[in-house]
């Protein structure tokens, strides 16, 4: 009853008031959805004017839909359990360590201390990323060698301990004073890798490692994640990008997910529910882009994300697309997103309930990375 009367009330004033309503939805920071709005109004396959009409009032549907909501149950979406953190403990060996976790740990400590992990999948380096987390709180991954060590760390929440002044949310001021000046490149063999230089990230070694300290240009570049290598492994992994497999497509899919998760748990909003339907619509999405050597949330048959989405009868009320391509994991692609306002907004949806991720690989092993949000 509610819906009816908002659309009958939009279908007569739409017009009348398009110009103030186009200026509030954009100030209102949803700026991808007015982009493709605007991309399908322009686009010559639509000409029928009934559609132009269509997209611009379901856009302010969804808008006032979301105000009714937040009305009627401001707090439906955040996360209200409080939130314990673990007792964290100076490193004793290494620089760094993560939930008491450092490089060069038994897999059996690590489990004494954390409890089984919830998800474990193939990543870049050929080995797996166990995902601990007790319903995304407390999030943070490690990997193993074949000796059941700890080679690989990574977490973007507050479990960072340093010897040194680096932890969560300090300022990449302190980082450079801390650390010195980050790598430029890394040598593996007789191929030297130029490290990207976008202020996003940076790279240095410590205690035979290689430490990525990731910044939220949104934040005041202030530290937002950090990823520990060995040495060893990173320098086992011989090509720029790994060689693409179904393990490693599922792998980027789900750790993308689940870094999504993350994310919003330590922003204090609802965890997303996994949607094997729309993950579907993303996979087809990203394959077609891998084939077809595009990159656009319109494909070239001028489909857009929601046209996609309600042709594999996928049922939304909101939702919303982020594309990602080139990086060399989901944790890059992940960091990367979280830097870029449209699709940051999306991943900070309260009103979002479902995700789905499909990934895909072109002919250079490069992945396209698409994320699906929906609510219904």
């Amino acid at each position: 009853m509610r819906r009816l009367f908002i659309l009958t009330l939009i279908v007569v004033v739409a017009y009348v008031s398009k110009p103030a309503w186009e200026e509030k939805v954009d100030a209102a920071g949803i700026d991808s959805v007015l982009t493709k709005m605007e991309d399908l109004k322009n686009s010559p396959k639509v000409k029928d004017t009934f559609d132009q009409i269509y997209n611009e009032v379901n856009l302010l549907l969804i808008k006032l839909d979301e105000s009714f909501r937040d009305l009627e149950n401001p707090s439906q979406s955040k996360n209200e359990e409080p939130v314990e953190k673990p007792t964290l403990s100076m490193p004793s060996e290494q620089t760094f360590s993560i939930y008491n976790i450092e490089i060069g740990d038994s897999k059996k400590k690590v489990d004494e201390e954390l409890g089984e992990a919830k998800r474990h999948s193939i990543n870049e380096y050929g080995v797996s990323w166990y995902a601990y987390h007790e319903n995304y709180r407390n999030f943070l991954m490690v990997s193993y060698d074949k000796n059941q060590q700890v080679n690989g760390l990574y977490t973007n929440q507050d479990l960072l301990t340093s010897k040194s002044g680096v932890e969560m949310d300090v300022p990449k001021e302190v980082v450079h004073n801390e650390l010195g000046k980050p790598l430029k490149n890394i040598r593996k063999g007789l191929t030297l890798y130029q490290l990207q230089d976008n202020g996003e990230q940076e790279v240095y070694q410590a205690d035979g490692s290689y430490v990525t300290v990731f910044y939220d240009k949104h934040e005041n570049d202030t530290v937002t994640a950090i990823q520990i290598i060995d040495q060893n492994l990173e320098e086992a992994k011989k090509d720029f990008y790994s060689e693409a497999s179904p393990q490693l497509k599922e792998g980027f899919e789900f750790q993308l997910f689940d870094l999504t998760n993350a994310t919003r748990v330590e922003k204090g909003l609802s965890v997303l529910s996994w949607d094997s339907q729309v993950r579907n619509t993303a996979r087809k999405h990203s394959l077609d882009m891998a084939e077809q050597d595009y990159f656009s949330h319109t494909n070239l048959e001028g489909q857009s994300p929601f046209d996609r989405m309600e042709e594999d009868q996928v049922a939304f009320r909101t939702a919303g697309e982020n594309l990602a391509y080139g990086q060399l994991s989901s944790i890059f692609a992940h960091e990367g997103l979280m830097n870029s306002k449209g699709h940051r907004e999306n991943i900070l949806q309260s009103h979002y309930e479902h995700l789905g991720v499909g990934v895909a690989f072109n002919e250079k092993a490069q992945p396209y990375y698409t994320e699906n949000f929906y609510s219904n």
